[in-house]
């Protein structure tokens, strides 16, 4: 939606001009990840503006003394929402401007803008060319040097990327065919999107849960091992006891055996001493009946004796 601030002597600086961000594909990616990467970069920067597609108005009173930068960086400003981007109000002319190229607007780029950021002072001015067939190129870049704009090199690498870094922002552009990031040269670590955080972040997210969801599921092994190891050494315990119980009665059988077998052995003597009395006693009986027989027999002839006297 497009806003109409006033001035206090009543002039209009409108918010928008109706025209489109971006004219294609690559154009509008390269914008708005480079502004949301950027964003992200400076999150932790309250005095740190980065902001794209907006008007910056650079002379009071004149409203169409504007130009609205594809991605721009202003350091030393507030961090807030903004809908348009007064020079004499704010005092601080961006560090950092980039423009992406595109059918209708690479020659202005190259021309118009050129002068105006260099006569403004942007200290870096870089412009990309996503698919590289309107600059010959995909990266130019000046610098301002004595109130001048002088080219940055742009080196290339045996693969092919090019590289370029950027003493205002301290970050490193990489580009490789339509593919470009920015770097953060103290880490070596690439800058995301808000697109790639989102997503690194839900990534994150699944991963902890999933991290979550598995220390979940160890502890419960866990506590159902250690239930098991609890409930084995309780069968264990007492398996213990019903042995030592069948050890005692055991040793308590095997006495009981041994009194019985000292009994039997007592009886077996008992036994022996009856029968020894008992064949002393028949011998004594048969040698008492063998007496008698003499006894009678001797009766006997004593009778007869007496009776052949007597007749």
């Amino acid at each position: 939606m497009t806003q109409h601030v006033r001035s206090a002597a009543s002039i209009e600086y409108p918010s928008g001009d109706g025209q489109p961000m971006a004219e294609n594909d690559w154009q509008l990616h390269a914008i708005i990840d480079s502004i949301s990467a950027l964003q992200l970069h400076y999150r932790g920067r309250p005095d740190v503006y980065v902001s794209g597609d907006l008007f910056i108005y650079y002379e009071e009173g004149n409203p169409r003394a504007r130009v609205a930068p594809d991605v721009f960086v202003a350091f030393g400003v507030p961090k807030r929402k903004r809908p348009i981007y007064k020079l004499w109000e704010e005092g601080v002319v961006p560090a950092f401007v980039m423009e992406v190229a595109s059918v209708s607007t690479w020659r202005e780029d190259d021309g118009r803008k050129l002068k105006l950021y260099e006569r403004l002072g942007v200290r870096e001015y870089w412009q990309y060319d996503p698919t590289g067939e309107y600059l010959g190129l995909h990266l130019k870049a000046h610098r301002l040097v004595g109130g001048g704009y002088v080219p940055q090199s742009v080196v290339e690498s045996i693969d092919g990327t090019l590289l370029l870094r950027s003493e205002s922002l301290g970050l490193d552009f990489r580009v490789k065919g339509e593919e470009f990031h920015f770097f953060d040269p103290t880490t070596g670590e690439r800058l995301r999107s808000l697109v790639e955080e989102y997503a690194a972040r839900r990534a994150a997210e699944s991963e902890a849960r999933e991290a979550e969801a598995q220390t979940r599921a160890a502890k419960s092994r866990a506590t159902e091992a250690e239930a098991q190891t609890k409930a084995a050494k309780s069968r264990a315990t007492e398996a213990e006891s019903r042995a030592k119980a069948a050890k005692s009665r055991a040793t308590e059988a095997e006495s009981r055996a041994k009194a019985a077998k000292s009994w039997a052995t007592e009886a077996e003597s008992r036994a022996e001493a009856a029968k020894s009395r008992a064949t002393e006693a028949e011998s004594r009986a048969t040698e008492a009946e063998s007496r008698a027989e003499a006894a009678e027999a001797e009766l006997a002839a004593l009778r007869a004796l007496l009776d052949e006297r007597g007749g």
